[in-house]
Formats: C-alpha cells, sequence, structure tokens
C-alpha cells in the first residue's frame, strides 16, 4: 500500500473515529446490552455495517441529495425525537422499580427486538447522516478517486473497533452494575439524555 493510500486510510480512521466516539442515543444502547451480555456480536456488525452503508452512500454523493431535501430532515428529526422520548422516559420507569435493575433479572429481549431498537437508533437520529453522509462523504469525495476506497475502509474499520470495545468491554464493568444502585444510576442518566436529545432534536428540526 502507497504512502498516499495509507494517509487516506488513517484520515478516514481518524474522522470517524472522532465523529462516532461520544456519548450518545446509540451508543448508551450498545453499552446497556453490552452490560447484559445480550444479542452483543449482532448488535456490534449491524451499527458497523449502517456506518459502512451510510459512509459509502456519502463518499458516492448521496450527501448532496439530502442537503436540497429539507422534508426529510425534519421528518427524521421528528421522528428521532418521538423515539428517544420513548425510550428516555422507559428508562426512567426502569429505575423507578428496582426488582427489574439486577444484571440477572434484567428483562431479556429477542434478537429481532434487539436489532429494530439498534436501527432505530441509527437512522432515526439525523445526526448520524450529517456525521457519516454529508461531513465523511464531502471529505471522502474530496479526495482522489484511488484512494476513496481505502479511506471508506478506514472509516468503517474505526466504527466496528468502536462498537466492538463498547459491546465487548461493557462486561469488564459487570461487577460494578451487580449492585441495582448502579443501574440505577445508569438508567436515570439515560432516562435524561435522551429527553434532553429528543427535546434538542424536536427543536432543531422546527427551527431549522
Amino acid at each position: 500500500m502507497t504512502t498516499a493510500l495509507l494517509s487516506a486510510f488513517a484520515k478516514g480512521f481518524a474522522l470517524s473515529a472522532g465523529l462516532i466516539i461520544a456519548i450518545g442515543a446509540q451508543n448508551m444502547f450498545v453499552l446497556r446490552q453490552g452490560l447484559k451480555r445480550e444479542h452483543v456480536w449482532p448488535i456490534v456488525l449491524f451499527c458497523a455495517a449502517a456506518d459502512a452503508v451510510l459512509i459509502v452512500a456519502g463518499v458516492s454523493g448521496l450527501g448532496s441529495m439530502l442537503a436540497v431535501v429539507p422534508g426529510l430532515s425534519l421528518a427524521l428529526g421528528l421522528g428521532g425525537a418521538a423515539f428517544l422520548s420513548w425510550y428516555g422516559a422507559s428508562a426512567l420507569r426502569r429505575a423507578a422499580h428496582p426488582s427489574a435493575l439486577t444484571v440477572d433479572r434484567q428483562a431479556s429481549i429477542s434478537l429481532g427486538a434487539a436489532i429494530a431498537g439498534t436501527a432505530a437508533f441509527t437512522f432515526l437520529n439525523p445526526h448520524v447522516y450529517i456525521d457519516t453522509v454529508m461531513l465523511m462523504g464531502a471529505v471522502g469525495a474530496s479526495l482522489p478517486p484511488t484512494e476513496r476506497l481505502p479511506f471508506m475502509a478506514g472509516a468503517v474499520m474505526a466504527s466496528f473497533a468502536w462498537f466492538a470495545s463498547l459491546g465487548f468491554g461493557a462486561r469488564f464493568l459487570a461487577p460494578l452494575f451487580s449492585r441495582p444502585g448502579a443501574w440505577r444510576v445508569l438508567d436515570l442518566a439515560i432516562g435524561v439524555m435522551m429527553l434532553t436529545l429528543a427535546a434538542s432534536l424536536a427543536r432543531s428540526a422546527l427551527t431549522n
């Protein structure tokens, strides 16, 4: 691999890592499922694959189309706000009932429900399109054609590495979360964060 291709790979990896390594709705969901050790591999692979599809679409030119379809941004914003509100309220309800907080007694969800939840956190978040489709798409599309593939490969690698670390690294926190009080704090934090994000998304969608 030439220096230019290595540089493009590193640029894609660094940009993707900088955008996704943040505590957001999707990451909190992956973390919680990792703590429960439930459907971690399918969730990690889904998140990485979704990022891959969006990054490729962005570099291929979809970002410019989204930029001129304001109705789509409004729909995504309001849909995301509704979903985050529901999930935030659910987290606060879990925090209010200690019997539902210990790891062994966590209510399990099916693989289908886990993937559906992951999809909602991924595709109902307008920021994912700004980050992957528009921003990464713009950077990738600005590169020479021969450097776009390693750029996308680096970006996808960063996404997979992050979600795998988040999902499987969560098990090292299991001793802490064997106490109901720790789950209460986590669910309270998740609930407040989701409702705050929901308000922010709704306000942004309605004012832009």
